[in-house]
């Protein structure tokens, strides 16, 4: 009694689709309101964004297989992504607005931690393809948290 009980991935943790989806709601929003991170988020951005990540970022914290199922694979990822430069001051930007979109939503401790730690791990592995013109791989496998 007043045991927790054990979970068996991250994605449990962090509570689950409805949790993961509204952190990304959150952190497109707190994006928005911020001049450096907002950028990316004002041009052409795919109507259900949020659900999308939410999908897959449920992937890679061990939930469902929402994205890879439903929308395209690693390689389509790193595709939507790669091409535009590095951004280091935005990439900070927005790493500081999902680490504040985590506490807004409720999630702290090592919980937080290690979904702060995957969010920026995922977004210097997509550096490697930031310059113009650059080729992402076929059958990149899905980059899934520690």
């Amino acid at each position: 009694m007043g045991r927790v009980a054990d979970v068996s991935s991250l994605y449990e943790a962090l509570g689950g689709f409805d949790r993961i989806l509204a952190l990304t709601r959150t952190w497109h929003e707190l994006c928005l309101r911020d001049p450096e991170a907002a950028h990316p988020f004002e041009h052409d951005l795919h109507a259900f964004h949020d659900e999308r990540l939410a999908a897959y970022l449920s992937e890679a914290f061990g939930g469902p297989k929402l994205y890879s199922a439903g929308y395209g694979d690693e390689t389509y990822v790193q595709q939507l992504h790669a091409g535009n430069g590095v951004h280091v001051e935005l990439d900070e930007a927005c790493l500081a607005a999902f680490d504040q979109a985590l506490s807004e939503v409720g999630i702290e401790g090592d919980v937080a931690v290690r979904a702060a730690a995957y969010f920026r791990r995922a977004t210097v592995v997509q550096r490697a393809w930031s310059e113009e013109g650059a080729q992402v791989p076929p059958g990149l496998p899905f980059n899934y948290a520690e």
